[in-house]
């Protein structure tokens, strides 16, 4: 019964994304390589059955990275003029290639969350910043792969 109730409402597990033929062999070409978006995105590409090669001449794909930015706003501060609440920002910039044809053009990409500031819980704080940080580097990564899947 649970079944036929989920099937009627529309509900479906989300599958593994499949990668268009192109992108069989792909080339990262990243503004920067140790960054948490470059990692996360080869990750899941080789998850995905993608095999990422070192040079341009052995691809059938070329991923573009143009922007791989983070960091940290104050959305908030205190009567005191001490920050409250903080934003995390992650912005993205990439573009697909394969041979001449362009899969996917120059696309921006900017996720964010917000997070309280207790200047009396530092160290908590700091690892909820990274926590976030991870969290919107995830969404990015399976939003690009998403938008690459439905190519």
């Amino acid at each position: 019964a649970l079944t036929l109730l989920l099937a009627g409402c529309g509900f479906h597990l989300q599958s593994d994304l499949q990668m268009p033929p192109q992108m069989e062999r792909t080339f990262i070409d990243p503004i920067e390589r140790n960054t948490q978006f470059h990692r996360e995105l080869r990750r899941q590409l080789l998850a995905a059955d993608v095999t990422i090669v070192d040079s341009p001449e052995e691809a059938t794909a070329i991923l573009t990275i143009n922007t791989d930015q983070t960091g940290q706003r104050v959305l908030s501060v205190s009567a005191r003029n001490v920050p409250t609440e903080y934003e995390v920002y992650y912005t993205v910039g990439y573009s697909l290639l394969s041979g001449q044809q362009q899969l996917l053009t120059p696309q921006d990409l900017t996720f964010t969350r917000d997070y309280t500031w207790d200047e009396t819980l530092v160290l908590g704080k700091a690892h909820e910043e990274d926590l976030l940080r991870e969290a919107v580097v995830n969404d990015l990564v399976r939003t690009v792969l998403k938008q690459i899947s439905t190519l």
